[in-house]
């Protein structure tokens, strides 16, 4: 990034990639813990996850407020684009976990799976790992499947975010993949939370004199 894009604040707007967004992980999410965590570093890692989860609140893009940030995250912020935070940012653009929009930058909230390339750099077990994840046998027939589904069903109509629906499903026993895909298809059918049921002052209110 250039150095005119650390001033005081910062545009952060939604990345929409349809190719990216069917097969890629939530940024918060255990494949990006587990995988690119790595490739990403942690402080890069930390400051995306921040912007996705602005983006949770402003769905349509935001205004960051980069000392804040910097500081809520424990890094320093100096003019141009050599401080930790400004590094971060950097190293988010160069793996294309974001790019450069005027007057900002479009985040991605989905983050592709890893290329062969970077997976060649993680360490031995965790290469082991992620053929693990991505080898796993067709679950669409299983019974575990279905009950998955009814699971993230209910908690994204009481509002849960993807993460925490994924990350209560693992909390469970359901296996990452199913899981992932579990939360990520109640999120692409758009399901809106349910009305939370009315109170008695609720009902009281709506009686006409």
């Amino acid at each position: 990034m250039s150095d005119n894009s650390l001033a005081q604040t910062l545009i952060v707007m939604p990345w929409h990639d349809p190719v990216v967004e069917a097969v890629g992980y939530d940024a918060r999410g255990p494949y990006v813990e587990l995988f690119w965590l790595g490739i990403l570093g942690p402080t890069a890692t930390w400051v995306l996850r921040r912007l996705v989860m602005g983006l949770d609140a402003y769905p349509d893009g935001y205004e960051l407020d980069l000392g804040e940030t910097a500081n809520a995250l424990g890094l320093s912020l100096t003019a141009g684009a050599h401080s930790p935070f400004g590094k971060a940012m950097n190293r988010c653009v160069m793996f294309g976990m974001m790019h450069q929009v005027p007057d900002g930058v479009a985040v991605r909230r989905q983050l592709p799976p890893l290329s062969m390339r970077h997976l060649r750099k993680l360490p031995t077990h965790l290469q082991a790992a992620h053929v693990e994840w991505v080898s796993r046998m067709p679950y669409q027939l299983d019974d575990s499947w279905e009950r998955a589904l009814a699971l993230a069903e209910t908690m994204a109509r009481t509002g849960d975010e993807t993460h925490q629906i994924e990350r209560q499903l693992l909390s469970i026993g359901i296996t990452p993949r199913m899981a992932h895909d579990a939360a990520q298809h109640w999120w692409q059918q758009g399901v809106e939370p349910a009305a939370a049921p009315m109170t008695t002052q609720d009902r009281a209110d709506t009686v006409q004199p």
